[in-house]
């Protein structure tokens, strides 16, 4: 199956793990993602139907716009991705009007992807008063995702996007869907620590709470869930009812690139049909 990759960059994407997570992903209807961040599992699996839900406001605005305004998107956003737009001065202009932007959904859609593309490693970060405030990326040509846009598009016919809290989220499962979550990573370290892309931080109380809804889940009503994390003795604690499967993930963060290396990453798997007796 060919790898179709999202249209905006994204710290933690999934593209890399796509077979991976394709391997480990049960059967069903529909995909439910509580975080479904840049939408990479999403545009690479086949399922009949996806609930796609994520806290960050204007990713989800963004998803609606381009799903129901293709062309018009492509045509307004395209106009910000020429040589003109690619300066430090304009840049933090138009940062500044997305700031000041609350009103108009399809501008602020159309600002937030050229921010995505010129800004520094892609990052989603907001201050404590909810405004953008990534540093200008110095590109020399930042990319136009025409092809990805159209993709998507064409694939977000079969989805709902919904801004919400994970767990109003999964409280939609019900049989015959599949859940995959990919939370906030755990820091590997002290100084690691990148877990509030938006104005809510994923501690590890969330976690937790994460994990016991996924047991609930497969356990209870009969979903399937995946969920990826870091492999640390913490996440392997916390996962310790689901099967854990071990995948190399790549750090992309580091601002060292030579910080960049493969880590050990897991997949952790509710299934009912794992459970002991559940066949019997």
């Amino acid at each position: 199956m060919k790898k179709n990759r999202a249209f905006l960059k994204w710290a933690g994407g999934k593209y890399p793990l796509i077979e991976d997570i394709r391997r480990h992903l049960p059967a069903g209807d529909c995909l439910i993602e509580p975080f479904v961040g840049a939408g990479s599992v999403f545009l690479n699996t086949d399922y009949k139907k996806y609930i796609l839900a994520d806290i960050n406001s204007d990713l989800i605005n963004l998803y609606n716009i381009v799903k129901e305004r293709t062309s018009e998107f492509i045509g307004d956003a395209r106009r910000l991705f020429d040589a003109e737009s690619n300066t430090s001065q304009v840049y933090y202009l138009l940062r500044s009007e997305f700031n000041l932007c609350t009103t108009d959904a399809y501008r602020r859609a159309v600002l937030f992807l050229y921010l995505n593309r010129h800004c520094y490693n892609g990052l989603c970060r907001y201050n404590l008063s909810g405004e953008f405030n990534v540093p200008f990326g110095r590109y020399k040509k930042p990319y136009f995702p025409e092809n990805e846009l159209h993709w998507f598009a064409e694939k977000s016919q079969q989805a709902v996007f919904v801004c919400e809290h994970y767990q109003q989220t999964l409280n939609k499962a019900m049989q015959g869907s599949v859940v995959y979550c990919d939370p906030p990573y755990v820091p590997l370290s002290t100084t690691a620590n990148f877990t509030a892309y938006h104005t809510n931080s994923f501690n590890n109380l969330e976690q937790q709470n994460l994990a016991r809804i996924a047991y609930r889940l497969a356990s209870e009503q009969q979903v399937p869930v995946l969920i990826s994390n870091h492999d640390t003795l913490l996440t392997r604690e916390w996962y310790c009812d689901a099967v854990l499967h071990v995948v190399k993930g790549r750090r992309t963060i580091s601002r060292n690139i030579l910080g960049r290396t493969k880590v050990n990453e897991l997949l952790a798997l509710y299934d009912y049909a794992d459970r002991p007796g559940a066949n019997d």
